[in-house]
C-alpha cells in the first residue's frame, strides 16, 4: 500500500523496456494528476522529445541491447542533454551503483531512483524537479525583463531639452517590466520643438518591441523637420509593414513654434491631449486621424493652436485616466 496527494502537474515521457513496469509507473503518476506517455526503446524517446512538448523523462538505464551496465540508458542521456539543457531528467535502474549514479549525473541526470522504487520517493522527486525548473525558468524571465526594461529605459530621452518661455517635465512608470509607452521632445531648430507621445495596444514584451520600431523609424523622421500631418503619414505607412494583426499605436505629435507661441499637430487616434488655459478652462486636442499601423491609405489633417501665457499642456497615455483609487473606481478624466 502506499498513500501520495495528487498534486502534480505537468506531462512525463517514461521510457522503460518491461511493460509492467510502464502500466505501474503510468498508473502511478495519472493518480497523482500527471499527464504520461511511455515508449519502450531509446529511439522513440528521442522521437517523442523531438515532435512533442514534454515537462520531465523518467527513463530506465538498461535496455535490451544492454541490460546491466547501462550503456545504453546513459548514451541516451546525454542525447537527452543534446536537445535540452533544462528538461528534468530522472534515471531508474534495478542495477544500480555508486558509479553508475556518478556517470548518469555527470551525463545529466536530474536524479537517480533504484528499482524497486518506492512510489512516494518518485513521486515527490519529480515534483521537486519539475519546481526547480519552474524557478529556474522564472529568474531568467526575470532577469530578461529587467534587461528589456534597461534597453527601453535607453529608448526614452534622459534629458528634456530647454525651451525658451516653456517649463517641460515627463515622467513615465510602466505597469509592469516593460511597456509600449513612449514619448519624446526635440530641438529640431531655434524655434521648433517636437513633441510626441504613443502609446502600443497591449502590455509586456510583444508592445515593447513594437514601440522600440515605433521609436527607429520615427527619430530620422523628425530630424527631417516634416509638418504633423507629414510625419504621422510616412510613419505610419512604415508601421503597416511591421505592425501585427491585431496590434496598432496611437500617437500624438506636435511642433511649437517657441517665437510666436503657435502649436501645430496631428492627432493620429491618442487620448486627446489637455491645454489648461491660465483662466481654469480647458480643451481637448481631439483625434483627427486614425491609428497607426492600420490603414496604410489614411491621409491625415493637422490643426493649429496659440499658446497664451500660464497654459499648460499635458500629454498622456491611457494608463493615466484608467488609473483606480482605493475602491477600484476609476478617476475617469476632466468632464
Amino acid at each position: 500500500m502506499y498513500s501520495v496527494t495528487p498534486s502534480g502537474t505537468g506531462r512525463v515521457l517514461i521510457a522503460d523496456d518491461q511493460m509492467q513496469v510502464l502500466d505501474a509507473l503510468q498508473m502511478l503518476l495519472g493518480s497523482c494528476g500527471f499527464s504520461t506517455e511511455a515508449v519502450t526503446h531509446p529511439a522513440r524517446v528521442l522521437q517523442a522529445l523531438e515532435t512533442r512538448q514534454f515537462d520531465a523523462v523518467l527513463m530506465d538505464l538498461n535496455y535490451t541491447r544492454d541490460t546491466v551496465k547501462g550503456g545504453e540508458g546513459l548514451e541516451l542521456v546525454s542525447q537527452i542533454r543534446s536537445m535540452d539543457s533544462l528538461l528534468p531528467v530522472m534515471v531508474m535502474t534495478a542495477w544500480s551503483s555508486v558509479d553508475l549514479a556518478v556517470e548518469a549525473m555527470r551525463r545529466g541526470a536530474s536524479d537517480f531512483i533504484e528499482k524497486p522504487w518506492e512510489n512516494q520517493d518518485v513521486v515527490q522527486k519529480l515534483q521537486d524537479q519539475l519546481s526547480r525548473v519552474k524557478r529556474r525558468a522564472q529568474r531568467q524571465r526575470d532577469e530578461e525583463l529587467r534587461e528589456a526594461r534597461e534597453i527601453q529605459d535607453n529608448l526614452l530621452p534622459k534629458k528634456l531639452p530647454e525651451v525658451a518661455g516653456y517649463q517641460v517635465a515627463a515622467i513615465t512608470q510602466p505597469l509592469r517590466f516593460v511597456g509600449g509607452d513612449y514619448y519624446s521632445v526635440v530641438r529640431i531648430s531655434e524655434r521648433h520643438t517636437a513633441l510626441c507621445i504613443a502609446d502600443v495596444a497591449g502590455k509586456g514584451l510583444p508592445a515593447a518591441l513594437l514601440m522600440s520600431s515605433l521609436q527607429a523609424a520615427l527619430k530620422p523622421l523628425i530630424c527631417q523637420r516634416l509638418a504633423p500631418r507629414e510625419l504621422c503619414h510616412r510613419l505610419n505607412r512604415i508601421l503597416c509593414d511591421l505592425t501585427p494583426v491585431g496590434k496598432f499605436v496611437s500617437f500624438f505629435y506636435a511642433v511649437l513654434d517657441g517665437v510666436d507661441n503657435r502649436l501645430t499637430y496631428c492627432n493620429a487616434g491618442h487620448n486627446p491631449p489637455l491645454l489648461i488655459r491660465g483662466d481654469g478652462t480647458f480643451m481637448e486636442l481631439k483625434a483627427a486621424g486614425a491609428v497607426l499601423g492600420q490603414f496604410l491609405r489614411w491621409l491625415y489633417e493637422q490643426s493649429e493652436l496659440q499658446m497664451r501665457r500660464d497654459d499648460k499642456l499635458l500629454l498622456f497615455t491611457d494608463g493615466l485616466v484608467e488609473a483606480c483609487n482605493a475602491d477600484e473606481e476609476s478617476f475617469g478624466k476632466i468632464t
